[in-house]
């Protein structure tokens, strides 16, 4: 999720120490929102474009025709964070758009992260005291899938509210996240690719394969 961009000295600042790390934050996104207002590869792209130069953030979205896509953000934390700021209040200028009265300008926004599994339990925190204060502080809905993800050893985190609470919500969840690394090995989770798919695969494979002599 995180790494080190070069070493920091022992004297470093907190402020130093943090534009000295990598953030990588995944993001599963509705294939329509992506096409429509960030995807690169569909239309002019000029949304994507955009955030990328003024984030200074890498945004690549996977390919694919299944309704979901992954949204990937790589750079300082600085930079990610300006990347979902400017996402999450596309997203609702997408929602309001068509829609009549000034509370449909602040309609709420969701932002579904993929984390590993393993990073999870300190997200939730014992009984659920850490995603509590997350809620408490920002005001944000936050969800922590309780089931993996098809083929995966990923989570679906579900944020919901406003962007601006949203923004200090995915602050928080990165901070949690860069202090407890992922454990082990982790096996992301790709949209689309579904047990059927592979058992499929496997069978035409296996039918293709010329006999033994």
């Amino acid at each position: 999720m995180a790494s080190p961009d070069g070493a920091s000295g022992m004297g470093s600042s907190p402020e130093e120490t943090e534009l000295s790390i990598t953030l990588t934050l995944r993001m599963l996104m509705h294939g329509k929102v992506t096409a429509g207002g960030l995807d690169a590869a569909r239309g002019k792209g000029e949304t994507v474009k955009r955030i990328r130069e003024q984030s200074s953030a890498r945004i690549t979205i996977s390919e694919g025709s299944c309704p979901e896509r992954i949204t990937t953000i790589t750079g300082s934390t600085d930079a990610v964070f300006r990347a979902v700021s400017m996402i999450a209040f596309k997203l609702e200028e997408d929602l309001g758009a068509g829609s009549d009265g000034a509370a449909a300008g602040r309609a709420p926004v969701t932002l579904r992260l993929v984390i590993p599994a393993s990073q999870c339990g300190s997200l939730i925190g014992k009984a659920g005291a850490k995603i509590r204060e997350i809620r408490e502080s920002t005001g944000a809905q936050v969800q922590v899938a309780g089931d993996l993800l098809p083929n995966s050893t990923e989570r679906a985190v579900t944020v919901s509210g406003v962007p601006d609470t949203i923004i200090q919500c995915v602050r928080q969840i990165c901070a949690v996240i860069l202090e407890s690394p992922p454990k082990g090995a982790t096996i992301p989770y790709h949209p689309g690719l579904s047990l059927g798919t592979i058992l499929l695969s496997a069978n035409q494979v296996r039918a293709c394969s010329p006999p033994r002599g």
